[in-house]
């Protein structure tokens, strides 16, 4: 682990070395990549836009819920909602128990809670916008184009895919299935679970508002 941290310039810091040894106690080695390549891709993207780690954003903020951003998909992290939220949740827990700052945990909560928001994760600071960003080009490639020329590929060979983009579907899927809460309607965890598992049933927006108040004129 520290020649990784110093390979790849990663903050070096008691948190975030005992983050990282968190996430790795809590989830799966697909997972803990995928957490790590979120932060490495994430941080490129900002830099292909101008964004200065510690003069634009907090970069052990960013790491810190890129690390956490999918806590809500293991055992430790699950809890009633939507695994975006549990897993915020559960980091600002961890964190506040390693004494952060409570305005840096709220950083973290919100990059967490927000990070499958197209079109808002993006509008909003730094710290967010990147672990949403991160998270995207990770899982779907989502602003790959503009990591540097054999970025990703270095990154991949010292931070291994395992399947991780796979198993995360199957992890919300399989949250999401067990227990409807965790995918509200209209939700990301709600349609993975539409287009994931046959015969699931999804009310037409239009029915729900016509049923709405039918009553009433």
């Amino acid at each position: 682990m520290t020649d990784h941290f110093t390979a790849f310039a990663i903050p070096d810091t008691s948190l975030t070395r005992t983050t990282y040894g968190f996430v790795q106690d809590i989830a799966s080695p697909a997972v803990l990549t995928h957490s790590v390549r979120s932060y490495l891709f994430g941080r490129a993207i900002g830099q292909r836009h101008g964004l200065r780690a510690e003069h634009d954003y907090d970069d052990e903020v960013l790491f810190l819920a890129c690390m956490l951003h999918d806590a809500g998909l293991t055992e430790r992290g699950e809890r009633g909602g939507r695994f975006e939220v549990d897993g915020a949740d559960l980091a600002a827990e961890f964190l506040t128990g390693q004494g952060l700052a409570a305005d840096r945990t709220h950083l973290v909560w919100q990059a967490i809670a927000l990070h499958t928001s197209l079109g808002i994760a993006d509008r909003m600071r730094p710290e967010i916008a990147l672990t949403h960003a991160g998270a995207g080009a990770d899982v779907a490639a989502f602003g790959a184009e503009e990591l540097p020329a054999g970025y990703a590929d270095r990154v991949h060979a010292t931070y291994p895919r395992l399947g991780g983009s796979v198993e995360l579907t199957e992890l919300i899927v399989g949250q999401a299935a067990r227990n409807p809460a965790k995918a509200p309607p209209f939700s990301f965890p709600a349609e993975l679970l539409r287009q994931e598992v046959p015969g699931t049933a999804v009310l037409p927006w239009r029915e729900v508002v016509t049923a709405a108040w039918s009553g009433l004129t």
